[in-house]
């Protein structure tokens, strides 16, 4: 199992990207158009809630830290035991922390605006992902396996207290309430004009971050580990319920909110997400039924290539220039139509990219 790449992974990967790329903008536009039931709730599923509560679309952001998470042991396992000096790994991670948290100021923090008075320092997933590489490969590097889950629960320790318990100047003891809250407090005050001006939160929420991260690596030592295939499923279902379960009792002393990523928010989706790598792995790479999941591969192989362009480029504008049209024909049904056709720009790049075993790594 340690040499063999799991195509699950790619796939999975791959599954995420879509619905980042293309399911939430598709499901709004669709409940624009017709205004049913169903696609008002597949609508709700697909945003985020305003506080408290869960909706599907809150497991996208998670799952991708997450599968940063799965592939650590596998590409560091090996350098760790052969290199002679730990701080040689380290000019790789730094290079690689630094290109995401830059890609992030491109992505969403108006770096490309060249106005100052609109750059956001830290507001982006590619930057949380930068934080969360970086502290779990530090841990994979320097620490056992034991010291890891005391790392891993440390961090939602620490963080669940400062969120119940810090003074907050001004307002008393922190709440996990907009407005309310330490950890919003510490990123108005540090990044002052720069900070991203909404109710999430991202220097102290670096905990969860890093502890989501954290989950994913365990699980992909369950994958490195050379036990049955069996015996994998078990333990990856077997920690998915649990943190599932964990979470959801913890939920009522210290609720679940993705916008400061709350430490019961870090144990669900880390159990979900678990359960989702167990189910892609079992069908995918024990099962041995890939061919439905190649149009997902061609996502995953490429996935940071293709949160990049959706975001830098509008697709469904640019497939409005070709479809303008049809416009007449489909009425208020259009809109969602230049969403598809616009993912279906951005796939066909990626197919194009995996054709020709273009892969953009950092």
């Amino acid at each position: 199992m340690e040499n063999k790449r799991l195509m699950s992974i790619d796939v999975l990967r791959g599954f995420d990207m879509l619905m980042i790329i293309f399911a939430d903008r598709f499901f709004y536009s669709l409940n624009e158009a017709s205004q049913t039931k169903f696609t008002q709730s597949m609508a709700n599923q697909f945003s985020h809630p305003e506080w408290f509560g869960f909706h599907f679309y809150d497991i996208i952001m998670p799952l991708f830290l997450f599968v940063v998470g799965v592939v650590i042991p596998f590409s560091l396992g090996r350098r760790v035991d052969e290199v002679g000096s730990k701080l040689q790994l380290y000019p790789h991670l730094i290079k690689r922390f630094t290109i995401l948290f830059a890609l992030g100021w491109i992505v969403q923090g108006n770096l490309l605006h060249f106005d100052i008075n609109k750059f956001q320092i830290f507001s982006n997933t590619l930057q949380a992902i930068a934080v969360g590489y970086l502290f779990a490969c530090i841990a994979y590097i320097h620490l056992n396996k034991t010291a890891r889950y005391v790392f891993f629960v440390l961090c939602l320790i620490v963080y669940s207290v400062l969120l119940e318990y810090a003074p907050v100047p001004g307002l008393g003891k922190s709440l996990v309430l907009p407005d309310k809250n330490i950890a919003l407090y510490i990123d108005h005050y540090v990044f002052g004009q720069f900070d991203d001006g909404y109710q999430y939160t991202w220097l102290l929420s670096g905990l969860g971050f890093t502890a989501t991260t954290l989950s994913g690596l365990f699980a992909g030592e369950i994958l490195r580990s050379g036990l049955s295939s069996k015996t994998i499923l078990k333990q990856l279902m077997l920690c998915g319920l649990l943190a599932i379960v964990v979470a959801l009792l913890l939920n009522i002393w210290h609720p679940v909110v993705k916008k400061i990523w709350t430490s019961t928010f870090v144990l669900l989706t880390s159990g979900i997400s678990f359960i989702f790598l167990a189910g892609f792995y079992w069908i995918i790479d024990v099962k041995g039924h890939t061919k439905w999941a190649f149009l997902l591969k061609v996502i995953g192989v490429n996935a940071i290539t293709a949160y990049v362009l959706s975001h830098i480029i509008d697709f469904s504008d640019i497939s409005k220039q070709v479809l303008f049209g049809l416009e007449q024909f489909t009425g208020r049904y259009y809109e969602p139509l230049t969403v598809v056709a616009g993912s279906g720009l951005l796939y066909l790049i990626l197919w194009y990219m995996y054709k020709n075993q273009t892969y953009i790594k950092i």
